[in-house]
């Protein structure tokens, strides 16, 4: 999480001189030039090319390629123009009032020494107990060491009572483990009706099944699953990815850290942040590989990460995970956001195995061909084309990733022409996409803070603790950032790490869960200007019991929205997996298309809006 390196244009425009420092490259017309480009910045990043060379090489495959070299994208969007009036938004923290306590505990609170002791942990929302309501899960860590006479930190359980009320069932639901959490992501891997649990960390993740919606047990070891070493697992999610009605489960792992042989702060050059002494890593540290295990059945997993392909490079560092379908064959993709190394698109062959078509894609560096240091991800169809678009949270000194997909599997970055490239001091964690007005066109919501806890010390714009930001989809392809007045919930900086998108109180507004590190957690509730809504719940036959994968599409008066619903996502978190869709002032939603993992292709409706609706599979018009 260190400042990104210098990519090709930047070097060639160090070679410039000042004058000429706003050099980039221009590759939204030429996406071949766009890939060859990539490619050989990373290759040359990692040959360790001087910047001579560099130059030579930019400028070859600039003239091969037909790239222009302008002037810098400006910062705000030109797109960014609208007659549109913005909407009311008014987020309040109401987590003391909802009965949310909870301190989250990551090693040492000051004075932290390893890169362990930053990266936070996620937050869930799902069912547990089948009766209707959104249960909050937050994941914690631990101290380093604990008195003998008092328990440990343990990640905690709150049960929805309705009306914004939680109560925390944590003891009698059985999840008191102490241990160094990290991320979270639900999925029935059983299909016997009830969501399970799977808990990353440093040291052996952790598999908890849901006995019936009263308390839960440690299958790890039962279930085939690694119950020793130390291997840090981050983000996670369930999925279907052979389609045979089973859930499987992809992890992301992060640096294959060894504390022992971990450099204090400030002992290389890795360990120095603007002249100042912090912790090291993930930079001159080893990474780590990602993991697939594939359901066998029987509550049984095996590991296929080496055979399927998922496991891809060693050198990676990964963070959040995304399943999406993003060339829309029929088959779940997965793409993991990966902390100053090209983030990776595993595409399904749809025979077992996965290609990582992270550069060929477009979605593994920025369109100027520079690696980011990835936290955070979502996907949507942000412009109506129904395609799936992805938006990625990077580093501070950088701006958040917007890729719009351009179809067949193909992505341009976006990120400038689409309004997000007006902030560099913040640094993203958790993002999501959500229609907050309901007017049918998704929102980015992200929330923010720096790494390095003494990066206050040195008085610079990026602090520790930051606000949230959202950006408002003007329905042109652009986004207007209305953070600043959007109520006290946005504006009041936190240390915040992951963020859960659901609506927890089934009234069509979508609240966020925020875990803040070293902090107490946000729930931040919406009292601003809505319109229309449909909530799709899926509920799977002959596909996983939750229709994790399914492709839905809404038609409400001339518009056409597309979702999938998924495990997992945003910051090492898992989000509601009903699917929330804005219909503006419609009040009747016409059809909704469900293409099951299965391979049905179903048609519902007609449906009454501002209600949630089951679709079950094989009881639709089948096509």
């Amino acid at each position: 999480m260190n400042q990104p390196k210098l990519g090709l244009a930047q070097s060639v425009a160090a070679l410039a001189g000042p004058r000429r420092s706003a050099l980039r490259v221009d590759t939204r017309n030429t996406l071949g030039g766009n890939l060859q480009t990539q490619a050989a910045v990373w290759q040359s990043a990692r040959a360790g090319t001087r910047a001579a060379v560099a130059c030579v090489v930019f400028l070859q495959v600039a003239a091969a390629q037909g790239v222009a070299v302008i002037g810098r994208t400006p910062r705000q969007s030109p797109l960014a123009r609208t007659a549109l009036l913005p909407p009311t938004v008014h987020f309040e923290d109401v987590a003391a009032a909802a009965g949310l306590e909870f301190q989250h505990v990551l090693g040492r609170p000051e004075g932290k020494r390893y890169i362990l002791e930053t990266t936070g942990s996620g937050v869930a929302l799902f069912d547990f107990d089948a009766d209707g309501l959104l249960d909050i899960f937050l994941v914690n860590g631990r101290h380093w060491t604990t008195a003998e006479s008092s328990p440990g930190p343990t990640s905690r359980l709150f049960r929805n009572l309705g009306g914004l009320r939680f109560e925390d069932v944590t003891q009698e639901a059985g999840l008191f483990r102490t241990a160094w959490g990290q991320g979270v992501c639900v999925g029935d891997y059983d299909n016997d009706g009830f969501d399970d649990l799977f808990v990353t960390h440093y040291g052996p993740d952790l598999l908890y099944k849901n006995e019936q919606g009263e308390r839960f047990r440690d299958v790890t070891g039962e279930a085939g699953l690694p119950t020793e070493g130390r291997r840090w697992g981050t983000g996670c999610a369930f999925l279907d990815y052979d389609r045979d009605g089973r859930l499987d489960l992809v992890v992301a792992n992060y640096v294959d850290l060894n504390l022992d042989d971990t450099p204090a702060p400030g002992e290389s050059n890795f360990c120095r942040y603007k002249g100042l002494a912090v912790l090291c890593g993930p930079r001159g540290l080893p990474g780590e590989s990602n993991l697939l295990y594939r359901n066998l059945g029987g509550g049984v997993f095996e590991d296929v990460s080496q055979s399927s392909g998922i496991a891809g490079s060693a050198d990676r560092y990964g963070l959040g995970v995304l399943t999406l379908d993003a060339d829309d064959d029929g088959w779940t993709d997965v793409y993991i956001a990966a902390d100053s190394t090209p983030s990776m698109l595993f595409r399904n062959r749809g025979d077992g195995a996965f290609d990582d078509a992270g550069l060929l894609s477009g979605t593994s560096l920025n369109e100027n061909g520079q690696e980011q240091a990835g936290m955070g991800v979502a996907a949507a169809d942000f412009n109506h084309d129904g395609r799936l678009d992805i938006v990625k949270t990077n580093f501070s000194d950088d701006v958040p990733s917007l890729y719009r997909n351009e179809g067949h599997g193909f992505f341009t970055d976006v990120s400038y022409r689409a309004g997000l490239g007006i902030h560099t001091t913040y640094l993203g964690w958790g993002v999501g996409f959500v229609d907050f007005d309901h007017d049918g066109w998704k929102d980015i919501f992200m929330v923010n803070s720096h790494v390095y806890p003494d990066i206050d010390e040195l008085g610079l714009a990026s602090r520790f603790r930051q606000k949230k930001l959202l950006y408002w989809n003007i329905r042109n392809g652009a986004f207007i950032d209305l953070s600043s007045r959007s109520g006290p919930g946005v504006a009041t900086p936190s240390s915040a790490r992951g963020a859960a998108f659901g609506d927890l109180d089934n009234d069509g507004g979508i609240e966020i869960v925020i875990n803040n590190l070293d902090g107490r957690p946000n729930l931040l509730q919406n009292a601003g200007e809505r319109r229309n809504w449909i909530l799709v719940a899926l509920q799977g036959a002959q596909s996983n019991g939750k229709g994790i994968g399914a492709r839905v599409t809404v038609e409400a008066g001339r518009a056409r929205q597309v979702d999938e619903a998924r495990s997992g996502g945003s910051y090492m978190s898992h989000n509601d997996m009903r699917l929330h869709f804005g219909v503006g002032d419609e009040h009747q939603v016409q059809r909704i298309r469900v293409r099951w993992p299965s391979g049905l292709d179903e048609t519902f409706g007609p449906f009454d809006a501002n209600q949630q609706v089951t679709l079950v599979e094989g009881e639709g018009i089948g096509q």
